[in-house]
């Protein structure tokens, strides 16, 4: 399988060299040339599968520069430190299904693909005998589950830069209290979109890039999304277990869009009709929904809301599904994203009937936020974290008789104790992991929104190849 950028600049080049590579030397996202088909004959083969078992049928289909018996190793060895044997299960409330992905080290679905990535980093630089430096910005969770991922790991330094004081207090925690010699956290003045744009620019620095060995966690990296596919593929077979041949819908919460293209990846992948609609849930920071519904794709000012990690404006993954809008011309995806940079905006209200064929979408108020927490608990006894909570509002709305819901939970809810406990009276029961974390010391650097500043920062403790 080879990959190519969105915009066209660059060489096709296998899976291994685009996980290094992380965005692409042309200011692209790396996606596989082709998405692979699977027949209803293998699709119905993996039904009795394990969830490692599925992850190395659905990415080997994308990697083919990897032994397969290494591949299964590191897929085996990722989902060993989830505390469920299913790694990612279904539970079941009324006519919704939740998907929980919080089962991993950080109690949040980025552990699903950071363990994974973690690992194959390590693999494929002692293969190499070569070191990274890993940069990253966070809205909330993916920099807790890159730190996890990496930390203590040799020729591996991590720096993440997270809005200072836009996170929850729990999410903060996890990051700053790992304190191991090769993770550096960067608090930022500023919003997590700040944090993003310093990251793009340090990456668009070939130069500097190539000179200290820069790779990508975020959901720039290809790698974070392959390996969130395989959750759409294992959720949609428990359901065609149970509910013999039946489309299902996702709910998916997201800010980023890398994890509902997750799911875009996996229709076009699994055999037509498995998955019916993506449902798309923001919060009050809707972009994609306005984008969703009138193809109107603008910045405006980031909102603090109770779902940090959904508080975003610029969607790091929108080019690869823009990149598909426009019937993959890389010309055509260039101009607009440099339209994008240079007005804040693209009007793509002429590709609305493809939009809509492809997503539903649906925001959620604060209000409705702490409302759907407070109706699903006094129904059913579960407690929602407030991105869950953003998923199951749209879920509600759109749901359809007959056809399964599956709502994707992304973050346990003791990670968002105080919204939890407005919405419901009380506190959710705290994991002894996190509750452990506010006796801990931690280390924090607190620096200006400046991309000179932290690209310094980085150059005085970046690991160098010898």
């Amino acid at each position: 399988m080879q990959y190519i950028s969105t915009r066209g600049g660059i060489s096709p080049i296998p899976f291994t060299e685009a996980v290094m590579m992380g965005l692409a030397e042309d200011g692209g996202l790396l996606l596989p040339r082709t998405i692979p088909r699977v027949s209803s004959e293998t699709y119905a083969s993996w039904q009795d599968l394990s969830y490692p078992e599925l992850a190395f049928e659905v990415m080997s289909r994308f990697i083919d520069d990897i032994p397969n018996s290494d591949l299964r190793e590191l897929i085996d060895r990722s989902y060993a430190t989830f505390d469920h044997p299913e790694i990612t299960p279904l539970v079941h409330h009324g006519t919704l299904h939740i998907l929980e992905l919080f089962h991993g080290p950080t109690f949040a679905f980025k552990d699903v693909a950071l363990q994974f990535l973690g690992n194959l980093f390590e693999y494929l630089l002692k293969k190499n005998d070569a070191v990274m430096n890993i940069i990253g910005a966070t809205s909330g969770d993916t920099g807790s589950a890159a730190i996890y991922g990496v930390r203590g790991k040799e020729k591996i330094n991590i720096f993440i830069l997270h809005p200072h004081k836009r996170v929850s207090p729990v999410q903060e925690q996890q990051m700053t209290t790992v304190t191991d010699a090769n993770v550096f956290n960067i608090a930022i003045r500023g919003t997590f979109d700040d944090g993003q744009a310093i990251v793009k620019a340090i990456f668009n620095d070939i130069d500097f890039k190539k000179q200290y060995n820069l790779g990508a966690i975020n959901s720039i990296n290809w790698a974070r999304v392959l390996a969130q596919v395989v959750y759409y593929v294992h959720s949609c077979l428990h359901i065609n277990r149970h509910e013999h041949d039946k489309a299902v819908d996702f709910a998916v919460p997201t800010g980023n869009f890398g994890d509902i293209f997750a799911g875009y990846i996996a229709k076009r992948m699994l055999p037509e009709g498995t998955i019916r609609k993506l449902l798309l849930a923001s919060n009050t920071n809707d972009i994609l929904t306005r984008f969703v519904a009138h193809g109107d794709y603008s910045l405006g000012s980031v909102v603090a809301t109770s779902s940090p990690s959904m508080d975003i404006q610029a969607a790091s993954n929108f080019e690869r599904y823009l990149y598909y809008l426009l019937d993959e011309n890389p010309v055509h995806t260039t101009a607009a994203m440099s339209q994008f940079t240079e007005t804040g905006r693209l009007n793509l209200s002429s590709s609305c009937d493809q939009i809509k064929r492809d997503f539903v979408a649906t925001a959620a108020t604060e209000q409705e936020v702490l409302e759907t927490i407070q109706l699903f608990y006094k129904e059913y006894g579960y407690i929602l974290d407030p991105h869950t909570a953003v998923g199951v509002h749209a879920a509600l709305i759109h749901q359809q008789k007959g056809i399964p819901v599956i709502c994707l939970s992304t973050a346990h809810p003791a990670k968002f104790g105080e919204t939890v406990s407005k919405a419901i009276g009380i506190p959710p029961e705290m994991p002894h992991a996190l509750a452990a974390l506010a006796d801990k010391k931690s280390r924090c650097e607190l620096m200006d929104a400046d991309r000179n500043l932290i690209q310094d920062f980085i150059r005085h403790h970046a690991l160098e190849q010898q």
